[in-house]
């Protein structure tokens, strides 16, 4: 290196905002601020030299000797013009590099001691010097390359330089440096160091050009392919609009990408619909397959994939309105009372599934109604009577021809929310065949754990239906497959009794019917007795359908004869209800007027209701035989030759001869043949009717059991027993045998019914035989 000499001066202080310079540098700015025009004016007054340095900070407009950097550069003033505003336009060209050791005074202006760096001989340079001057010098090349500011020229004029700080110096005075970068170059006053710290600065400069480039490249092909879409589309517009189609396939794609966008998809649907619709925009506007996508992209647009019913959770405004709707059915009330507590507690929770199960006509299905206008929600029904193909429920794949989703996102999208009461009716009548088994299709639907992401073969996309709350019917559970039995609560629904169908039948059934044949309140008058003769003896049903058709033909036939006579007012009582209904239709059994021997009394469930069964059992001289008739079933006729078993393993507790089974024939008999029975209830009874036969020992008239029969003489529990005692008590029954097991049934019947009647548990037939057989003592008493 050559000797270096300090020189010291003393010179006024220009601070620079935003501006650096270095040696070997021309510069022009504007001075404004009063303090830098007075120090440019000493100057101008002296050898036209002033110090420039630079502010740490640009917005200070009022800097002190802490406000700007120690290290600047003495500069020589070249030129001044005098601009409007009392500014000043400056030329200055940088002489060499000082550093700030005093500051001399502040005001008129800054003034400072400053140091000055002279080399007096030339900078000796070595290999080592002569290598990064090389690299300094490539890397700039590198950095003119990438940087589009500065001009090749530029490069021809920095290799000439032999001095390796003057190199450094014009090369960080081209170079987009930041303030701090460029002052750390300015306070390096070795050359050797200084080109060190450029080099290190050029480096990184260059890789952040690097990615910048990319970067450019990157976003100039995205503007350069959006651009052509652009103008591609533009052309097809025109084309479009010049053949006539206005609305154009473009237009149509463009239209279905703006509804996609309202209606928030999930993000795995909107990359499905996205990719069928540039297919459409591929297709021939002819080509068959585009109509099949437009459907199915209607399809997904159509259906509610963010709309939901809020819950109305207003436990005390939902009980109204499902009393208001509904007579009676506690349980069904109660149930959707606690799914609404828990819903008011839990926002979580996922929709049950509740399977109502009862006999035709009993509300199963306006049930369901009245539980989605208590919710607040909208409603959806599907039928399921008679479905046999599995597409009902999952739809067809696009690949055939006519292809549909299946019935259950077809509901949905009718309800137009993801929540709805969806009802699936008769679903104990679902068949199958080749074409599926749909009960099996419906285990998906119906499974809280796996219908969050059901997916239809039409649509192929996943549709959450945990947040709807579905409920199915059937008419019975024995024809409902075991796993998708498995998924539902079931809520009986049963058949009502007198009581329950006489306030139905004043409630809705009759203004209902009044309202629809377009007569007045007054118009017609129906006494309570005559609507108990309409339900006893002109309908036999568990439900109330057949009585509300017999209130229409009332209603229908006092319409007429008011239009016909301009008669006011009718009254209808039990003396002229024939009139309008015609001879009763039914009979029921009633209590006979004398115990008699070989006639017991059964309790019978049928689809309609309970009945009671009056079982007959003769013997006639033969050799044994057992004939059964009445269209017995052949579990009836099983129980009754377990009965005749039992009867022969007690031949001497009953003082029956041992014989009879040998020397006589026993011919049981139930009425009304027509009808086809079957079950086990009647095998206590059948027994106790051939026990009387046996023994000639009459059976109590006010008695009627039920209950099947073991080997041993067991009395085990049966099914109904509700609608059993309902009939025993029309039938004017006292006393009612129940198994023991059935203990818990009798709560179930209401308590009106109860206090009328006394029930006797029974566990064999020993105590069947104890209250049903009439001993001499009994009759002595009688």
């Amino acid at each position: 290196m050559g000797d270096k000499k300090v020189k010291k001066r003393e010179l006024p202080i220009i601070p620079l905002r935003g501006l650096s310079i270095f040696p070997y540098m021309v510069l022009h700015f504007d001075v404004g601020r009063e303090k830098s025009v007075n120090a440019l004016e000493e100057a101008m007054i002296d050898d036209q030299l002033v110090f420039l340095t630079t502010q740490k900070e640009a917005e200070t407009d009022l800097p002190t000797a802490d406000d700007f950097y120690q290290v600047g550069t003495i500069c020589k003033i070249k030129q001044m013009l005098k601009l409007p505003g009392d500014a000043i336009r400056v030329l200055v060209e940088g002489i060499s590099r000082a550093k700030i050791t005093e500051i001399l005074g502040e005001e008129p202006y800054f003034k400072s001691a400053i140091e000055e760096e002279i080399y007096e001989d030339e900078i000796e340079i070595d290999k080592e010097l002569e290598a990064l001057m090389r690299t300094t010098i490539n890397g700039f090349e590198d950095y003119i390359s990438f940087s589009e500011r500065i001009s090749p020229e530029v490069f021809i004029n920095v290799t000439t330089i032999e001095e390796p700080g003057r190199l450094a110096d014009v090369m960080a005075s081209h170079m987009i440096l930041k303030i701090e970068q460029k002052q750390e170059i300015l306070e390096a006053f070795d050359p050797k160091k200084r080109l060190e710290v450029l080099y290190k600065i050029l480096l990184r400069e260059i890789e952040v050009l690097e990615i910048e480039k990319d970067i450019n490249v990157r976003v100039k092909k995205q503007i350069n392919k959006v651009q052509k879409e652009y103008y591609l589309k533009e052309q097809l517009k025109a084309i479009e609009e010049e053949l006539g189609e206005e609305s154009g396939l473009y237009g149509e794609v463009d239209e279905y990408k703006e509804k996609i966008k309202k209606i928030k998809l999930p993000k795995d649907v909107e990359k499905k619909v996205n990719k069928e619709l540039d297919r459409l925009f591929k297709l021939s506007q002819s080509s068959a397959e585009s109509g099949v996508i437009r459907n199915y992209v209607e399809w997904i647009l159509d259906l509610p994939w963010n709309k939901q019913s809020k819950d109305m959770i207003d436990i005390e405004k939902a009980k109204d309105i499902l009393d208001e709707d509904h007579y009676g059915l506690k349980d069904v009330k109660e149930r959707i009372l606690e799914y609404l507590a828990i819903r008011q507690l839990s926002k979580n929770m996922k929709g049950p599934i509740i399977c109502l199960v009862g006999p035709p006509g009993v509300g199963k299905t306006s049930i369901a109604k009245s539980i989605a206008r208590s919710l607040g929600r909208k409603f959806a029904r599907m039928s399921l009577g008679g479905v046999r193909d599995e597409a009902e429920i999952r739809g067809h794949r696009r690949t055939y021809v006519g292809a549909i989703p299946g019935r259950i996102m077809s509901a949905i999208k009718d309800a137009g929310s993801k929540n709805p009461v969806f009802l699936f009716d008769e679903i104990d009548k679902l068949s199958n065949d080749f074409r599926g088994d749909p009960a099996s299709a419906l285990l998906e639907v119906l499974d809280p754990e796996q219908n969050k992401e059901f997916t239809d073969h039409y649509l192929e996309v996943p549709f959450d239906l945990s947040k709807v709350m579905f409920i199915t019917t059937a008419n019975s559970l024995g024809t409902i497959p075991r796993p998708l039995l498995d998924r539902m609560e079931v809520i009986e629904v049963s058949g009502y009794t007198e009581e329950e169908k006489l306030k139905i039948a004043q409630r809705y059934l009759l203004p209902k019917q009044k309202k629809e044949h377009g007569l007045q309140e007054d118009n017609l008058q129906i006494s309570e007795q005559t609507i108990r003769d309409v339900i006893n003896y002109y309908t036999r049903e568990s439900g109330v359908r057949n009585l509300e058709r017999q209130l229409a033909t009332i209603c229908r036939k006092t319409a007429k004869k008011i239009v016909e006579k301009d008669i006011k007012s009718i009254r209808i009582n039990t003396k002229n209800l024939a009139n309008y209904l015609g001879s009763k239709r039914f009979r029921y059994e009633k209590i006979k007027e004398n115990h008699e021997v070989g006639i017991a009394t059964g309790l019978a469930w049928t689809r309609v209701g309970g009945d009671t069964l009056s079982i007959e059992v003769t013997t006639m001289k033969g050799n044994g035989k057992l004939v059964l008739t009445g269209q017995l079933g052949d579990v009836m006729k099983e129980s009754a030759t377990a009965g005749i078993s039992y009867i022969r393993s007690k031949i001497d507790d009953l003082n029956i001869s041992e014989n009879f089974y040998q020397e006589l024939d026993i011919h049981i008999h139930i009425p009304e043949g027509a009808i086809p029975k079957d079950g086990p209830s009647a095998g206590v009874t059948m027994a106790t009717a051939v026990i009387s036969e046996l023994t000639k020992i009459p059976i109590n008239k006010n008695v009627a059991m039920t209950g099947e029969i073991t080997l041993r003489g067991r009395a085990l529990p049966v099914g109904g027993i509700k609608e059993k005692v309902l009939a025993a008590n029309r039938a004017g029954i006292t006393k009612i045998l129940l198994p023991i097991d059935n203990e818990k049934d009798i709560e179930e019947i209401p308590e009106n019914v109860r206090k009328k009647l006394t029930f006797v548990l029974i566990e064999n037939m020993d105590q069947v035989l104890e209250h049903a057989l009439v001993r001499k003592e009994e009759k002595d008493e009688d």
